[in-house]
């Protein structure tokens, strides 16, 4: 006889008794309950147990008396042939064996223990990282611009009215459900407090330019309330990191970022609100000169797979309590449309849909430059070449030259300092490809009010 079913997260077989099986009841008590049979060969054939009439009585008083369960222990019979059937139920509390955890993944055993035994902790007590209290900190400690700035954001997008906001720190924090009872909580700690990585290491956004993967321009930190260091960030990124190239239609002046903001908005949202702050690894942002990376650690929940982002999903954040103050201030609608909102602006803009996937993890998402974009760069003879070093290559050291050009006919009373900024290079390269451009362009005045003069060809 076989059994019309396959070992799977929920289904072990096992031909014989060992005490070592313990661990598998363990493990479903731990994950989301099963069956473990015993009798029965791998591929699902009952081949029988002959110690039944004693293995009846100690299976479940080994059980009771290793981790205090009850679970349902069934002898079963085909004809001649006797097997067990041990139900055991998805537990509300971490169940261990001799002191160690287990849990079920697909049809594997595997221990628990560190990160992965507060998750599981957490998880049976239905809560969340971010719900937990945090002691030490009052809500005088908090970022008066952290509390300033949601007010502002919820006024404007008019989550609430001014005079609901004319309260109390304590009294707002209290109304964004970030005390339990005299404490605040994580997630209000890490939204308006100025030094998260206090408690919770790699609370920070790291940012860094990369000409190749092997060499490192510039990077920058961002540090301080989680509220303050997203609209931080995306200024950083859209001003020093990611440049504007400048076409016209007609008199009017546009400007064309590779990657719309508004779509790399939801992205970084995305990536605050689903990070695992239980690992102590920063949000990670390596900008190219014609592509973007964003890395978070933190796997995906199970309800939802990485390739169906884009398609309409539920709203499952790993901390529900930071999403809750984003949602109140305005910035993420909590839905689950972050990726629908995101395909929007790409649209909108032509721009190309960003790529996410899982890796090392947590999931990182990349961010291509647009057609539009490309023609602009080649209009004005700016290449993204990955392959080169901007002050050591030649073709890149026109290119820079030809930036410096353009940003001296479109401002002439520019400084070189703000050339520096524009391009993304130290003042120093930049007086250096001036000294090359002799005859092309010279200085006329003094330097605070002089201008630039660039002799057409």
């Amino acid at each position: 006889m076989f059994l019309q079913k396959n070992e799977n997260q929920d289904i072990e077989f096992k031909q014989s008794w060992r005490d070592e099986y313990l661990k598998w009841i363990c493990a479903f008590a731990n994950s989301n309950g099963g069956k473990l049979y015993i009798g029965v060969k791998d591929n699902g054939e009952v081949c029988g147990i002959e110690d039944f009439h004693k293995l009846t009585e100690d299976i479940p008083n080994k059980i009771r008396h290793t981790m205090g369960l009850l679970c349902e222990v069934n002898l079963l019979s085909d004809k001649t042939l006797k097997y067990f059937e041990i139900g055991v139920e998805k537990y509300p509390f971490p169940v261990s064996y001799h002191g160690k955890y287990y849990k079920r993944i697909g049809s594997t055993l595997q221990k628990i223990s560190g990160l992965e035994l507060d998750k599981l902790i957490l998880s049976v007590q239905g809560r969340t990282w971010d719900s937990i209290p945090v002691p030490y900190i009052k809500s005088e400690d908090l970022d008066k611009k952290a509390i300033e700035r949601f007010k502002q954001k919820a006024i404007m997008r008019e989550r609430y009215t001014k005079e609901a906001l004319d309260v109390s720190s304590e009294t707002l924090i209290r109304n964004l459900l970030g005390y339990e009872n005299e404490y605040l909580t994580r997630a209000a700690m890490m939204c308006f407090y100025d030094n998260p990585e206090k408690f919770c290491s790699g609370a920070y956004i790291k940012i860094a330019y990369f000409q190749t993967d092997a060499d490192i321009v510039f990077q920058d930190e961002i540090h301080g309330a989680l509220i303050n260091q997203v609209d931080e960030a995306l200024d950083l990124i859209y001003t020093k990191y990611m440049k504007a190239l400048i076409d016209y239609d007609g008199i009017y002046r546009r400007e064309t970022y590779f990657f719309p903001i508004d779509a790399f908005r939801e992205l970084l949202l995305n990536a605050v609100i689903h990070k695992d702050y239980m690992q102590p690894y920063p949000i990670q942002i390596k900008v190219y000169p014609s592509k973007i990376l964003i890395w978070n650690i933190g796997a995906m929940p199970e309800q939802i797979k990485v390739e169906n982002l884009y398609e309409t999903h539920f709203s499952v954040p790993r901390n529900p309590n930071i999403a809750s103050v984003f949602f109140k201030c305005g910035s993420i609608e909590s839905w689950g449309r972050g990726y629908y909102n995101i395909a929007q602006y790409c649209k909108a803009q032509d721009a190309v849909l960003p790529i996410p996937e899982e890796n090392s993890g947590g999931i990182v998402v990349q961010c291509n430059a647009s057609e539009k974009y490309i023609k602009l760069a080649e209009k004005w003879n700016i290449t993204n070449n990955d392959e080169s070093s901007p002050e050591s290559s030649p073709e890149s050291s026109l290119t820079t030259a030809q930036k410096i050009l353009f940003f001296m006919k479109e401002k002439p009373s520019i400084t070189t300092q703000e050339i520096a900024d524009k391009i993304g290079i130290s003042k120093r390269a930049v007086l250096k490809q001036i000294a090359n451009l002799k005859g092309k362009v010279e200085h006329i005045g003094s330097t605070k009010k002089g201008y630039w003069k660039v002799n057409e060809e």
